[in-house]
């Protein structure tokens, strides 16, 4: 496990680290590159619970600011283009939205889009558009996907500022309507599906013990264009399940998941080393699926 990694799910300005902070701590893991996505995500969807965490200067009062903004991950990403990816993914609610993203894309390099964490079915037209340009751009879709609605009684609404996307469903038919666009998913939304009373659960985040018949393998075995990644606390609570039963999964489908991190440190790292993945599943989760996915740069056609 001594190859150099790329993280494929990461954010910068945040939780006390600005570029040079994230630098470091990337250092400090043995990873050499990183997806820095933006997160669209407005206040009014997010809620106020970030503003502590979130650089400021484009959260001016009175302001729709988003949580993350292209101008950080272009900042950051054209100041070290050799350690950094820029990802960005506009609100999908923006009539100009398509028009943005081919924007990004020429003129600022951008070759992820991501995150998509917004409050709209993931598979709403509008949603669509935009798929289908990072499609025709070779770029993935990184999504974070949280259920609307949770057991018990028929399910309990969870708030404006807590579901994203909608359910799993939501992204098989996003997968299946833009086949030539690949989308990775991530968040508590999309992890719930590894056990098979995902719908009888009512937190968030799953806890053991996981139930056999979880709908991600069925998934992953049917939708060819459907990847997740391994980041944040979603992911490792869901591995950390039933660790026999996360090796098994990760080897069988090592074209499939991308390591990722969504944050600091080297918790998803060490629990990893932990399962003794085989050499060449480590060098397609740790490195190669990255490296694959990730759209070209944009070359502009001469005049």
């Amino acid at each position: 496990m001594d190859m150099k990694l790329i993280d494929s799910h990461q954010h910068v300005f945040w939780h006390g680290r600005d570029d040079k902070g994230l630098l470091a701590d990337m250092d400090k893991y043995g990873i050499e590159k990183a997806w820095i996505l933006s997160w669209e995500e407005p206040g009014d969807e997010m809620g106020s619970n970030y503003s502590a965490v979130l650089d400021p200067r484009f959260r001016g009062y009175g302001t729709p600011a988003p949580a993350l903004p292209l101008a950080a991950v272009y900042e950051v990403a054209r100041r070290y283009p050799d350690r950094f990816i820029a990802g960005y993914c506009p609100h999908p609610l923006d009539a100009e939205a398509v028009g943005k993203l081919t924007a990004a894309i020429k003129i600022l390099g951008v070759r992820v889009c991501g995150e998509w964490k917004f409050c709209i079915q993931f598979d709403d037209p509008r949603c669509l558009e935009i798929y289908k340009v990072a499609g025709q751009y070779g770029l993935p879709v990184v999504l974070h996907l949280d259920s609307p609605y949770l057991p018990p009684k028929g399910g309990k609404y969870v708030g404006n500022a807590r579901w994203k996307g909608g359910s799993i469903f939501n992204v098989i038919n996003a997968c299946k309507l833009c086949p030539e666009t690949n989308f990775i998913g991530h968040a508590p939304g999309f992890w719930r599906e590894i056990t098979g009373d995902a719908d009888e659960r009512a937190e968030s985040y799953m806890t053991p013990p996981r139930v056999p018949g979880g709908r991600l393998e069925r998934f992953l075995a049917e939708t060819p264009n459907l990847y997740a990644d391994l980041s944040a606390g979603s992911a490792l609570r869901a591995l950390k399940m039933d660790p026999e039963y996360a090796r098994s999964l990760l080897i069988k489908y090592a074209d499939r998941f991308l390591f990722a991190r969504d944050y600091y440190g080297g918790e998803m790292l060490e629990f990893l080393k932990s399962l003794n993945l085989p050499a060449d599943v480590w060098r397609q989760i740790g490195r190669e699926n990255a490296e694959r996915l990730v759209a070209p740069a944009y070359v502009a056609p001469e005049m």
